[in-house]
């Protein structure tokens, strides 16, 4: 059948792939990790694995869909502008980049913090086999936006993503200093972001700092609820910790975390 169209759900080469009518509607749809094609509509089935063919690799198993998941289906019940799954690592400070006006200094500093957020959203990405769920740039309104949220094994993690430049970098309760520049109210910031996200998600949220490529990092010690990654062995220090959650709840944590309709209908806790 002509006509069908392949669409990602997504970060690329992540999500799903759907195939849909020329009207829109769904007939199949390909999970990449499960490397499983499960068919809507059977009477388009030759035509759908026909235009699905160049995306496919190793043994693919074709059936109807399963039964969805109580995540499936909210998931399923997305508009698509209101899921962030699709967003890359940065995507903000891309369109500062492409479309702001800010000076060459400032514009120097975006870049910087691109290539942080970019390099650690990589990394984080990269830990989706092992069963993490990962959202870039979550909106917050009134705080502007969570650079990574880790949905994992380990528990829930609010990331802040900071360049080290190859210089010392100090944690302090309520500031972080990297090398000779103005001390940066992260720290504050990151405990505000994560009551946040513990009240949008009911679930406990740990704020956690990650320093790319500091040379050095010193934390005062009573920094105590603030986990600090340094890249570039954040990954390993994560997958390391104890387990907290479960498959299923990491997947129905993902799915409500993913709606952006959930992060602007919640009201600031008292004193966030």
């Amino acid at each position: 059948m002509r006509g069908l169209k392949v669409l990602p759900s997504g970060r690329p080469g992540r999500g799903r792939l759907y195939v849909n009518l020329p009207d829109g509607q769904a007939v199949a749809w390909y999970d990449r990790q499960a490397n499983r094609i499960s068919v809507l509509a059977d009477d388009h089935r030759e035509a759908i694995l026909a235009v699905l063919r160049p995306y496919l690799s190793g043994t693919v198993s074709i059936g109807p869909p399963p039964v969805p998941t109580a995540a499936d289906l909210r998931r399923l019940a997305l508009p698509p502008d209101a899921d962030l799954a699709p967003n890359r690592p940065g995507e903000t400070l891309l369109g500062d980049l492409e479309h702001g006006s800010a000076g060459t200094r400032a514009r120097h500093r975006l870049r910087q913090d691109l290539t942080a957020q970019q390099r650690m959203g990589d990394a984080f990405d990269a830990l989706e086999p092992d069963g993490w769920r990962i959202l870039h740039c979550v909106p917050l309104p009134g705080l502007g936006r969570i650079d990574h949220l880790l949905i994992g094994p380990a528990g829930i993690f609010c990331v802040r993503t900071v360049p080290g430049r190859r210089q010392r970098a100090v944690v302090g309760d309520l500031l972080l200093t990297v090398g000779r520049t103005e001390p940066r109210p992260d720290p504050r910031w990151l405990r505000r972001a994560a009551a946040r996200a513990s009240l949008a998600l009911t679930a406990r949220v740990t704020p956690a700092l990650a320093l790319v490529d500091a040379s050095r990092i010193d934390k005062a010690p009573t920094v105590r609820d603030i986990r600090i990654l340094h890249s570039p062995t954040a990954t390993s220090d994560l997958t390391g910790s104890p387990t907290t959650l479960k498959p299923p709840e990491i997947e129905t944590l993902f799915a409500q975390a993913r709606d952006t309709r959930t992060w602007f209908h919640t009201s600031s806790p008292a004193g966030v």
